[in-house]
């Protein structure tokens, strides 16, 4: 029997438009492939996009990649955490 290896988007962060484009930066430098969801809103109308919430703009990668995405995500969140 066959494994499936069907690759799926998924998302690893949910914020603003500038935080989304800075979490795909990083994750870029990490070598992981990205992509924006929702980001003409927060390009639009970034008043409408609440981080993590409604309108939000999310980063998505592929399931392959998303422990090691989840580690840099994770690493943005704290070091932003720890600079407010």
């Amino acid at each position: 029997m066959e494994k499936n290896h069907d690759i799926e988007p998924v998302v690893v962060f949910a914020g603003t438009i500038w935080e989304a484009e800075l979490v795909k930066s990083l994750l870029e430098n990490a070598e992981i492939e990205t992509f924006l969801m929702d980001e003409n809103t927060g390009t639009l109308a970034p008043w409408y996009t609440a981080g993590g919430g409604a309108g939000s703009v999310k980063v998505v990668v592929s399931n392959m990649d998303y422990e090691k995405a989840v580690s840099v995500v994770s690493e943005f969140e704290n070091n932003n955490r720890s600079e407010g």
